[in-house]
């Protein structure tokens, strides 16, 4: 399988007070391009040194290697954000989902674990700056900024934490399955081991090749429906190869449980027909995750998509 080199865009001299600035402009255009053509790019940015990588990686494996007792304490009170692991289909993966650093650095070490809980702040903080950037960006090259702060608004944060362990032997190499993932955004971080690979828009299967240093930035199903398929929210997956395990961060934009999704009405037009109802982002949810829709690509489809 061939590697699909993404394009990367430079985040390090960006802030937000640049608004306007043809730096700002100049970078709004590769971030929205690259997003309508293949859902994803690779962010470059210094905001995350490498001391502080070093430090959440180190952590990451320290709180894998915790007794699974301690790791199922991580019971959410939404789905989806507690832990995730022990699936006769994919039994090298684990995830664990945290909302507030320092509540659950003290349900994982009741003695406590400060380096853990500020590197994890610290890091959550980067990024969700990036993540704003991007989502303004889109709405300004869709001429909707008047949207921003209603769309700032629409979403909390969640960070996911995820092992993947080297396969045993005859085992499936398989360490998530393909899917979209259905919220805003989402900036994935990884360790040195590949495993990620992405699904182009001809349907071809690439491996996605990224610096240590750099993010993948990707669009969720919920963004798409929020421009009106302006968007590409991209299928990928991970599989592992090779003899180190592979860790990965996720920082996840997510419509909170009790907003409705739906597309300003300056998206549709003859040329852009409505192409998803509004939709309660929590009620979506739990129909997601009903047996039969778990693992159905086209569940936000199924649930709100408009009939032709």
């Amino acid at each position: 399988m061939d590697f699909l080199r993404l394009p990367t865009i430079v985040f390090s001299d960006i802030s937000k007070q640049d608004r306007g600035t043809l730096i700002w402009d100049s970078t709004k255009n590769q971030v929205f391009k690259a997003l309508q053509e293949h859902g994803c790019f690779e962010a470059s940015f210094d905001g995350v040194s490498p001391d502080l990588r070093k430090s959440v990686f180190a952590s990451l494996k320290q709180l894998f290697d915790l007794p699974l007792e301690t790791k199922i304490r991580n019971v959410p009170d939404k789905i989806f954000n507690g832990y995730i692991g022990q699936f006769k289909e994919v039994p090298i993966f684990e995830s664990l989902g945290i909302e507030d650093p320092e509540t659950f650095s003290n349900l994982m070490w009741p003695e406590g674990n400060r380096l853990f809980c500020d590197s994890m702040q610290v890091y959550l903080k980067t990024l969700t700056v990036i993540d704003e950037i991007v989502r303004m960006m889109v709405l300004e090259s869709l001429n909707l900024e008047e949207y921003i702060d209603e769309h700032m608004e629409l979403t909390s944060y969640l960070v996911r934490v995820n092992k993947y362990r080297v396969p045993e032997k005859d085992e499936c190499d398989t360490g998530l399955r393909s899917h979209a993932d259905k919220n805003l955004l989402t900036i994935l971080h990884q360790n040195e081991v590949e495993g990620l690979e992405v699904k182009n828009r001809d349907g071809e299967w690439f491996k996605v090749k990224f610096s240590p240093n750099s993010f993948v930035v990707m669009a969720g199903e919920t963004f798409n429906v929020w421009t009106n398929g302006r968007l590409h929210a991209p299928t990928h997956r991970v599989v592992m190869s090779g003899e180190k395990d592979r860790f990965s961060i996720g920082v996840f934009s997510v419509p909170k449980w009790e907003k409705t999704v739906k597309a300003p009405e300056e998206m549709v037009d003859k040329e852009h027909p409505l192409l998803f109802n509004p939709f309660n982002y929590g009620d979506f949810t739990k129909f997601f995750c009903l047996k039969e829709n778990v693992n159905d690509k086209f569940a936000l489809k199924k649930y709100c998509g408009v009939s032709s």
